[in-house]
């Protein structure tokens, strides 16, 4: 996988506004945000789409979705709730191919999203 700028923003090559961090995760705010809150949670190890997730990944998985759940409820607002979003490839949304998790919240959500 290519040096992304996931990659350099856990390296701490470049400046973010992080929010979340542990052994395996980092978050960090959208730097073109799409709600109020819009937060993406990244695995430190790179996995560039989730076509590349393997079984040995379901437990790096499991905790990129267990970090955001946990920061929603730390910020406040898992009670009214909050979108969480895994978009793969350039037709699905992806646009850094690091795999990340975004967090929208901060506003009601509709579906189609708009």
């Amino acid at each position: 996988m290519s040096d992304t700028l996931f990659a350099k923003i856990i390296r701490r090559d470049i400046p973010a506004d992080i929010v979340y961090e542990d052994d395996e995760v980092l978050a960090f705010r959208d730097i073109n945000p799409q709600a109020p809150v819009h937060v993406l949670f990244v695995p430190k190890r790179p996995i560039a789409t989730l076509n590349d997730v393997g079984e040995a990944d379901a437990a790096l998985l499991g905790k990129l979705v267990l970090a955001a759940a946990r920061w929603a409820k730390q910020q406040g607002f898992a009670e009214r709730g909050y979108r969480c979003v895994l978009n793969c490839n350039r037709d699905g949304g992806q646009t850094v191919f690091h795999l990340h998790l975004h967090l929208l919240a901060g506003r009601a959500m509709q579906w189609p999203p708009g």
